[in-house]
């Protein structure tokens, strides 16, 4: 029986792409810890560490015909562990970005809905007061602030004098004020 630590790395590669186990033992035996080491300094996580270089041996097991190691093992085994460990970052770096975007969602989300619900229920509130003001209040201030229409234009319309038109408007919101509240009254007007 051969004594595979003797063999150089160059020898071990042939034996590996004819499919020879021995070597491969070999292999993962020279290089796991040095290469868990070199890992564990950049990704202080055992788990992770050890999930990386069980892809990375599965790696060159599975792909032993194909592989090319021009720059020789040790070196391609260095740089694929530590391409290993940049792509647990990068996908960590996305997770984290994803969650931050997603809380970020969440956050504003709930805010929307609630500042919508509270408009709403404002917006009833005030269209309740405005119903129960006396009628030719309530169409002056409709006029005014609904249909946008200027002290001038509502006078002419109800054959009134801008004047009156903009005295109603002032007492409509003066008693909207003392009913609503002065919060919610600024909120609408």
């Amino acid at each position: 029986m051969n004594d595979y630590r003797e063999f150089s790395d160059v020898e071990l590669c042939r034996l590996l792409t004819e499919g020879n186990h021995a070597a491969f033992n070999e292999i993962h035996k020279r290089y796991y810890s040095l290469l868990y080491r070199h890992a564990y300094k950049r990704l202080p996580h055992r788990e992770e560490v050890k999930d990386i270089l069980q892809e990375l041996f599965a790696f060159i097991w599975n792909n032993r015909n194909t592989l090319v190691l021009s720059s020789g093992l040790a070196s391609y085994l260095y740089v694929a562990t530590r391409n290993r460990v940049i792509n647990v970052f990068n996908r960590q770096k996305i997770r984290d970005e994803y969650a931050d975007s997603l809380q970020g969602f969440l956050d504003q989300g709930e805010n929307i809905t609630d500042w919508a619900i509270r408009v709403k229920e404002l917006t009833i509130l005030v269209e309740k007061e405005v119903a129960s003001l006396p009628p030719q209040m309530r169409k002056v201030f409709e006029l005014s602030r609904n249909a946008h229409m200027t002290y001038q234009e509502i006078g002419e319309m109800l054959n009134t004098s801008p004047l009156t038109v903009k005295k109603q408007i002032h007492n409509t919101l003066k008693i909207l004020r003392e009913k609503l509240g002065a919060n919610v009254f600024f909120l609408f007007f």
